[in-house]
């Protein structure tokens, strides 16, 4: 194959043995399972010793663009395999719904797993070649992985194959594009392009979905288990909200364990109804949240933000209503909200179909708050700060704008509200300075050598640099759907933009 024999001549010449690391065939020959050998052998024997740092980074990058290649190879071999099977069964006379059923086994005996991993490999490799043939352009040209094919493909099995070769052309058709997805903006932007182009589809496998609620049990290593407990969105960030709502609580009170441990023994006690012997007194719940219901942060950002009480369902004895009184951040464009195609996000969870958007919002319980945007593309609003830390109004307005953690590919939820350039270099405490980004990049970046700058763009851009050189952009997720065509936007009065810059920097 091309793209391998191209991988395979981009490692420098410095870590090759004696014979130069390239395939012996010609660009296009046909593979065998004894050149594929002779190449891992010659890899295997490759040499790393006194290379600099960049030139390291490059091999790295090079060996992911060839594994990514080899797993295309191994899924159109897969494919062929079970053609070539089919054919020969055929012509045997085997019944056509026992043709192939061998295949998978073959499969997972050759890639050492188990058969339904087997299974899985076989699905994908046929969905690739007959479904999404630009994302399996990508992975053979080494662009993306094998499992964010694997995302793609799962996001669309509810379409049509019509509609899904449509989701394929918009996110796969620019390799480029593709490329620099992470893993949830990926997983997001196809389910809200699945949730748009057949909702009836969306809403029947949601419906499914929650009819499989259940909850299983795992053991895990040193004498651990591993309880999971697959809910409806709303049920699940519920729950999450209100044990994290406690371990704030009971952290403030100067209880010594950790935040996790915290969440987890309050789980257990509140389904045993029993204290757990590691527990020790602390400030009540009640206390900690007042009348208010507590803000679950986690990602977001778009036009309309409703805040919808959740409820774990049952409680332990002694736990109040407020207990679990939760606030759920949803946030949908108003074209969406009155019935038009599209998608809502749900703060820790991601999108949502419209019309389980528009359940949450007109729930009984629910409230609506707006957030400034501009009324062309959604946009959220600057602002800006004299502050050195973000304030709390502007800290969130950064996290509903990027959603989720911006260094490229990691998707982990926000935990700090961070400058890109530092106060402490003259960086202002702004929205165009201002990045949402998980507790290990935060505190990765401010290692030696590493720099970030705000780059100009149609949407918030960052450049972040390494060490060795090696420069990374990330842009800030596109704004759900801007206004309908049809709804005006008024002009706001000067005490209304007063009050709004007021807040935002409050």
């Amino acid at each position: 194959m091309v793209a391998v024999h191209e991988v395979l001549a981009t490692v420098p010449q410095s870590l090759a043995p004696v014979d130069p690391l390239v395939p012996d065939e010609a660009p296009g020959a046909e593979l065998s399972a004894s050149s594929i050998g002779s190449w891992t052998e010659r890899l295997a024997a490759t040499g790393l010793r006194g290379v600099e740092p960049a030139a390291l980074v490059d091999v790295i990058r090079a060996l992911e663009g060839l594994k990514c290649a080899a797993e295309a190879v191994q899924a159109a071999a897969a494919t062929a395999l079970d053609r070539e099977t089919r054919a020969e069964e055929q012509r045997q006379g085997v019944p056509a719904a026992r043709q192939g059923r061998g295949v998978a086994a073959q499969v997972a005996l050759a890639r050492r797993e188990s058969p339904a991993r087997g299974r899985q490999h076989l699905g994908l490799a046929l969905v690739l070649d007959r479904e999404l043939p630009h994302t399996f352009a990508a992975l053979r040209a080494g662009r993306i992985t094998e499992w964010r094919a694997t995302l793609l493909a799962r996001e669309t099995a509810c379409l049509s194959r019509e509609h899904r070769r449509e989701v394929d052309q918009a996110l796969a058709a620019d390799a480029d594009r593709l490329e620099a997805m992470g893993e949830g903006e990926l997983v997001a932007e196809a389910r809200a392009r699945s949730y748009r182009l057949d909702p009836e589809a969306a809403v029947q496998r949601r419906r499914r979905a929650e009819a499989e609620r259940r909850v299983s049990l795992r053991p895990a290593p040193d004498t651990m288990s591993q309880l999971s407990a697959l809910l409806p969105v709303k049920d699940g960030v519920a729950v999450h909200a209100s044990l994290c709502r406690q371990a704030d609580a009971v952290v403030a009170a100067g209880d010594g364990r950790s935040r996790g441990q915290i969440m987890a023994d309050t789980l257990v006690e509140r389904i045993l109804g029993t204290s757990h012997p590691s527990a020790r007194p602390h400030q009540s719940e009640d206390a900690a949240a007042r009348s208010q219901p507590h803000e679950h942060q986690a990602s977001g950002g778009a036009a309309t933000d409703g805040g919808v009480g959740g409820s774990s369902g049952g409680r332990s004895e002694g736990a109040s209503a407020a207990d679990t009184s939760v606030m759920i951040h949803l946030l949908v464009s108003d074209s969406v909200l009155f019935g038009a195609p599209g998608a809502g996000h749900v703060d820790g969870y991601g999108p949502v179909p419209g019309d389980l958007a528009r359940q949450l919002a007109t729930a009984d319980r629910a409230w609506i708050r707006r957030l400034y945007t501009t009324p062309t593309t959604g946009e959220l609003i600057a602002a800006e700060s004299r502050a050195r830390r973000f304030p709390p109004r502007l800290a969130q307005l950064v996290r509903l704008r990027d959603r989720t953690c911006r260094t490229p590919w990691c998707d982990a939820p926000i935990r700090h509200t961070d400058h890109i350039i530092a106060a402490s270099d003259g960086g202002t405490t702004s929205l165009a300075n201002g990045q949402g980004l998980c507790e290990a990049c935060n505190y990765a970046k401010e290692s030696p050598g590493w720099t970030a700058r705000p780059r100009p763009g149609p949407r918030h851009t960052a450049q972040t640099t390494t060490p060795t050189g090696h420069g990374y952009q990330s842009t800030a997720p596109p704004p759900l759907d801007p206004l309908r065509p049809d709804v005006s936007v008024a002009p706001s009065s000067p005490r209304d933009e007063a009050r709004q810059e007021h807040t935002l920097t409050a």
